[in-house]
């Protein structure tokens, strides 16, 4: 039997999201292969949460912990923390300096996708299509005509280095521009301004199945609100179909260029992009290395659709990081 550490929490917004994915994979853990620990990882403290609450101390020098006398380590680590330190690369390089498998990506392609600016600046080349963006860190001067004239109205101004969409704002005139960027300023110091696609929505799990990359069935989003906000996400005020009501040509199309960015960025582990279809034409705006795996979670609905127990998920995520 493993000793399988599920990470969750985090330092950021994510937090409470994380914990809820983390609790998830706790409860669809296979019990005859795995031991499971719920490991809650806050700036103040690094804890095991035991069955009744109870929470012991983790020993960050070589991530064990003392319980009941006994001290505990683990053989495969499953990454739960949306956010910072979790899908920052963070996490991810003090696992490798102390030899620890986890179900992630590595720290360097965590880091890489992480930050929205340097992932699609590296996708670019290989004639992945986004949005026309704008880049602002704190303390530039913000010049309204100038971002106007790149990126046109309306226009999303995004933390660089955020998820779950907070922070995010959709700008229909250029005096609403100042208090979006301060909105986003509260999540990050680096700031995207990218313009309106206006299409369909689509969100593309892509993961290494049985040591395979496999595409899994395309979600289209239909938000009630103005777009894909954290409401939409998470409070039900939106529509997800899966499988996308696209045609065959288009699924086909959206599949190859999600898993030639899995490909191409040596990515392991889960992956899910999303992407904006245009006149035909898929715009990727972002790619997730630890996308939320409630049981409401996009991945969990996909696996769902391809015939993949969340078990199975589970397992095939923590055999394929023992065995990497």
């Amino acid at each position: 039997m493993k000793n399988i550490a599920i990470i969750m929490g985090g330092y950021s917004s994510e937090y409470k999201i994380s914990l809820i994915s983390g609790n998830v994979v706790y409860q669809f853990l296979d019990r005859n292969k795995f031991n499971g620990f719920q490991i809650h990882i806050f700036k103040n403290k690094w804890v095991y949460v035991d069955v009744n609450n109870v929470e012991f101390p983790i020993d960050k020098n070589d991530f064990s912990v003392i319980v009941d006398g006994a001290k505990i380590t683990f053989d495969c680590v499953f990454n739960a923390i949306h956010g910072t330190p979790g899908e920052d690369g963070l996490m991810q390089a003090y696992f490798q300096l102390l030899n620890i498998s986890q179900t992630a990506c590595n720290y360097y392609q965590a880091a890489l996708t992480f930050n929205k600016r340097d992932l699609l600046s590296v996708l670019k080349p290989y004639g992945i299509k986004t949005a026309i963006s704008y880049y602002l860190n704190k303390g530039d001067t913000i010049n309204t005509e100038e971002i106007v004239a790149k990126v046109g109205l309306p226009c999303f101004v995004k933390p660089n280095k955020a998820g779950s969409s907070f922070g995010i704002s959709k700008v229909k005139t250029a005096a609403e521009l100042p208090i979006a960027i301060e909105m986003a300023y509260k999540e990050d110091n680096e700031i995207i301004i990218e313009s309106f696609l206006d299409g369909t929505e689509v969100s593309v799990g892509v993961i290494n199945y049985k040591g395979t990359v496999t595409v899994l069935p395309i979600t289209e989003i239909v938000s009630d609100n103005d777009f894909f906000d954290y409401e939409a996400k998470y409070l039900g005020k939106s529509q997800e179909i899966t499988p996308a009501r696209i045609s065959d040509e288009m699924t086909q199309k959206v599949s190859e260029i999600a898993k030639r960015a899995y490909e191409l960025l040596k990515m392991k582990g889960f992956s899910r992009s999303e992407f904006i279809i245009v006149n035909g034409e898929p715009h990727m705006l972002e790619m997730n290395t630890i996308p939320g795996l409630t049981t409401e979670s996009l991945i969990p609905q996909q696996a769902k659709a391809a015939g993949i127990s969340l078990e199975d998920l589970f397992t095939n995520a923590i055999e394929l990081a023992l065995t990497n």
